[in-house]
């Protein structure tokens, strides 16, 4: 049998430095290390289920969790029976990145969120707003799925309930959220808007518009007066509350200065780098710094700290 210690499902071509960055930890660190690309899934899949070869970790950068017959979602749940350390265990995964299981958590471990109203999918045509759940979302108001990601089926300008059907049609989904729209405060003409990853009790946190995308780096720890610490408690919080060992989060600073939650767990982070794609892309020390990250963390739950 062949043996990996770490092995790493991918998609995306163009995030070539993640890649690159991955490969050289499990260098350093003597992993034994796989990349399973689309061209290798269904070998790699079949392999593994013969018992052929086997992976003592495996990182998930690439899985569709909406998809159950999906290759790669079912190559997660395969290692999850074989025994393999998944970063992060799938069924895990799937409540974390729920965002109408996860809403109450959150408000009840006191950390702020949109106003929002959760609706069920069967209840789309019939569903109407009350006046106080109208005036709380005011207009327009945003409607998510609530295990959608990459924007797909989000309605940013939503005027009224029959919006959904536009969220439905777009993304299939158990749970809706209708939620207020947050405006960030406004710091030098960008908006007070944060990306945060947390890494195996490491939190990185950068800028990121969200308007066009764009990522920057946060150069002091006081943006316009206002510390930023509480995003790394924030992050600790979450990670608490879900269990992930790798996740980002989206947080905004309001014009009144409170820090709200927008997007809560970001599962198989986007780690397309910034030399690839200079609008998009994550500034590429900070792809570094959290690539070794999940290495070392890889390490720990093999035991090989």
């Amino acid at each position: 049998m062949r043996i990996y210690d770490l092995v790493m499902t991918h998609k995306l071509d163009a995030d070539d430095w993640f890649i690159h960055c991955i490969q050289r930890a499990c260098a350093d660190q003597r992993l034994n290390f796989f990349l399973v690309e689309p061209i290798w899934v269904d070998s790699f899949f079949r392999e593994f289920e013969n018992r052929q070869l086997w992976a003592r970790a495996l990182l998930n950068m690439h899985s569709e969790h909406h998809q159950p017959d999906e290759i790669f979602h079912r190559l997660v749940r395969l290692a999850t029976t074989c025994q393999t350390r998944v970063i992060d265990p799938l069924e895990q995964a799937l409540v974390a990145i729920d965002k109408a299981a996860l809403h109450y958590r959150l408000i009840q471990a006191g950390i702020h969120t949109p106003y929002s109203v959760i609706v069920p999918h069967d209840q789309i045509e019939t569903f109407r707003l009350d006046d106080t759940q109208r005036t709380a979302l005011g207009q327009p108001f945003v409607i998510k799925p609530a295990m959608g990601y990459g924007r797909r089926g989000v309605i940013l300008d939503a005027t009224s309930e029959a919006d959904l059907a536009r969220a439905a049609q777009a993304w299939t989904d158990h749970h809706y959220l209708l939620q207020q729209r947050i405006q960030p405060r406004l710091i030098d003409g960008s908006p007070a808007y944060y990306r945060v990853y947390y890494v195996f009790g490491n939190t990185y946190t950068c800028c990121w518009n969200c308007y066009n995308d764009h990522y920057g780096p946060v150069e002091t720890i006081d943006i316009g007066n206002t510390p930023l610490w509480p995003l790394d408690a924030l992050a600790h919080r979450i990670a608490e509350l879900t269990g992930m060992n790798f996740f980002s989060t989206e947080v905004a600073l309001t014009p009144s200065g409170e820090f709200v939650t927008i997007d809560y767990v970001n599962d198989q982070c986007h780690m397309l780098s910034q030399s690839a794609n200079p609008q998009i892309g994550v500034p590429d020390q900070l792809v570094a710094e959290i690539a070794q990250r999940l290495v070392h963390g890889a390490c720990r739950l093999l035991g090989r700290e």
